[in-house]
Parts: structure tokens; C-alpha cells; sequence
């Protein structure tokens, strides 16, 4: 019998609404084995949390996620939050650096269901999560982002060989998982920044070695920008630096029907994080249409990585059943969001892979 702790943080805007339908779909999944056993902690974070206890990210909720081994965190919508307000701050940074969540796992898979621009990829790119030119993550103090002039600014990118190789570790154990072409890409511009790039190239290449049944190759990243829009197919895991990887999984997003599609894991050490690439949508909060493929995917990676961790073969089994689930949901138009071509309403997108998960235990 195997047991996790999961903590539960909705965010803003459609957060309420996408995140209790990753919550049911995971616990369908898992209904059907009772050996698996979750203890679920809802936990307030955001706006939300301001409102109520004065600060975005309380230092009790910190505490308690340290006792925890992964947590589902819903949309963050700091870009409306009241600026004059140091309490009112992004949480996302100091989540992703206080608990060394340092690979940004972000698959980009299109569907037959789905109107994309390729109907021909399945690929992942990791990027590195807590350095590279965020300045609000790679200083001890103060941030890297500073101007000595009304007239000059200076961006400092932080590459270390620590984080290069635990992303890069990661890259290599999920292409080994993930079966299919078993290539690794690692994406760089060490023609320009041969310290920086040259550091996180050299850190993939010495774990390479560890990895002789996995294809490794590297690639400058504007040559990678234009072979993926051309090629997607040619590529299976691809690791990369923080925003060279926020940029790429965007534009991979595109690929296979845009940010709706885009689910995301965090993933360190020791814990890991289930968080859609995708933004709080303010527009379209409170709607009920708000598309959650992408929060429901994150749940799911979060379970799988999990119960690989603990090599617990019923958990994966779950994961994999609610993966299947998900793509049925996809097929009865009535069953998907608007923004994917259909009529459903989110909790009703939700209630469609509940019931394709009961329908699979029932067969």
C-alpha cells in the first residue's frame, strides 16, 4: 500500500474552477484501488488568500508543504495585484526556489480531436526552472535585474552546473520512461554565450554518458525554434535554460492547439509542484468554460512521477487510466470546452473523464 500527501492550492481567477476538476478527475482515477491512499490538503494561496489573511503565501501554508509530496497549484493572476501592497506578491518564484523545484516539465502532444497547426507531435521540453535571467530567483539577495543609468539596464543569467545537471537527469530518465525514440536534445547558444551555454552543454553531455541507450544531440536554439515548427516529429525530450524553455514551450503550445493544451509539473529532489503553463484568465473567470485539459494533464504527470518514485505499479496504472481518459473525453464534442470546438462546460469536461474512468473500471 502506498501513500501520498497532496495539497490542494486553486489560485485565482479560473483557478476555483479548473483545479476541483483536476481534484476529481485524479481521485476517479484512483477510486478503483484501494491501495493507493491520498490525503488531500487544501491549502490558500493568491489573491484570495491576501483577502483573507493579509498575505499571498502565509508562512504556515510554506510550513505545511514541506510536510507534503507534491501539491496541485491552480493559476496565479499577480500581474492584477495591487502593486503598493508588499504583501500582495507572486508566489510562483519563491515556490518553485524554496523547494527546489527545478525542472519545468511541459509536453506539447497533438490530437486528432483538435484543430492544431501539426497533427504530428509528441514531445517534451524541460527547462531549467530557478536560474537563467529571472532575476527574482537566482540572487541570494536583492535581483539581477538593475539600473546603474536612467539610460542602461542590466540582466545577469545565472547558469550553474548543479541545476544544468539535474534538469538534464531528468530529461534522460523521462525519455527512458517514455519509451518511443529515446532522444534527448539539449538546446543552447554556446556560439554567443560560451560560458553560460557552455556550462549547461558540458553538464548534459557528462550525464549522456550515463545514458548510452538514449540518442543525444544538441542544437543552437534559433536552428531548434525553426526545425520544431517544421519537423516536431524529430524530437522526443528536449531540455533546455529557463527562458529559452518558456519561450519554446509556448511556441510548442501553438503547435498543438495553444495554451489550453499545455500542462506543466515542477518537478526537485524531493517534490513536485502540478501547475498548467497557462495564465489565470480573468476575462473568462466565473464563466464555467474555462477549458481544465491542461490542469487535469498536470495532475496526472504529478501522480505518474510520483509513483515512479515509489515505484508503486497501481498508481501508475491509475495515471496511465486517466491519461486514456482524458484523450476519450476529447473525441464527443460534447464532452470538450468551447475553445476546443465543443459545448461542454467545464465541470461537464470534468464529469465526462469521471464517468470514462468508471466506464474503464466497469468493463
Amino acid at each position: 500500500m502506498a501513500s501520498y500527501k497532496i495539497g490542494i492550492l486553486n489560485g485565482d481567477d479560473i483557478g476555483p474552477e479548473i483545479v476541483p476538476v483536476a481534484v476529481d478527475v485524479l481521485k476517479a482515477a484512483v477510486l478503483p484501488y484501494p491501495q493507493i491512499q491520498i490525503e488531500w490538503t487544501p491549502l490558500p494561496i493568491g489573491y484570495t488568500s491576501f483577502l483573507e489573511h493579509g498575505i499571498t503565501l502565509l508562512p504556515a501554508v510554506r510550513e505545511a508543504l514541506y510536510t507534503l509530496d507534491g501539491w496541485i497549484l491552480g493559476p496565479i493572476g499577480h500581474m492584477a495585484y495591487p502593486k503598493d501592497q508588499p504583501q500582495c506578491f507572486n508566489p510562483h518564484p519563491i515556490l518553485r526556489r524554496e523547494y527546489d523545484l527545478v525542472s519545468n516539465v511541459r509536453p506539447a502532444k497533438s490530437y486528432p480531436q483538435i484543430s492544431c497547426i501539426n497533427p504530428d507531435v509528441d514531445l517534451v521540453i524541460i527547462r531549467e526552472n530557478n536560474e537563467g535571467f529571472q532575476p527574482d530567483r537566482n540572487m541570494f539577495r536583492g535581483t539581477s535585474d538593475c539600473m546603474p543609468t536612467p539610460d542602461m539596464a542590466l540582466s545577469l543569467r545565472v547558469i550553474t552546473r548543479r541545476n544544468s545537471t539535474l534538469v538534464a537527469r531528468e530529461g534522460f530518465e523521462l525519455a527512458r520512461r517514455r519509451g518511443g525514440r529515446k532522444k534527448v536534445t539539449a538546446v543552447h547558444k554556446n556560439t554567443v554565450f560560451k560560458l553560460g551555454c557552455g556550462l549547461f552543454i558540458d553538464s548534459c553531455r557528462e550525464v549522456a554518458q550515463k545514458y548510452p541507450d538514449i540518442e543525444f544531440e544538441t542544437v543552437v536554439v534559433d536552428t531548434f525554434a525553426m526545425k520544431m515548427l517544421m519537423r516536431p516529429q524529430d524530437y522526443d525530450v528536449v531540455v533546455t535554460t529557463n527562458m529559452f524553455g518558456d519561450i519554446l514551450s509556448d511556441e510548442a503550445a501553438g503547435l498543438v492547439g495553444g495554451l489550453g493544451m499545455a500542462a506543466g509539473l515542477c518537478t526537485g529532489p524531493q517534490y513536485c509542484m502540478a501547475q498548467a503553463t497557462h495564465g489565470s484568465a480573468p476575462d473568462i473567470a466565473g464563466k464555467g468554460i474555462a477549458n481544465p485539459f491542461a490542469m487535469v494533464k498536470s495532475a496526472q504527470m504529478m501522480l505518474a512521477w510520483l509513483a515512479g518514485r515509489k515505484q508503486d505499479k497501481a498508481a501508475l496504472k491509475a495515471a496511465a487510466e486517466m491519461e486514456a481518459a482524458m484523450e476519450g473525453a476529447l473525441k464527443d464534442p460534447a464532452s470538450v470546452t468551447v475553445d476546443l470546438g465543443g459545448t461542454a462546460s467545464t465541470a461537464e469536461m470534468g464529469r465526462a473523464m469521471c464517468r470514462l474512468l468508471q466506464e474503464r473500471t466497469m468493463a
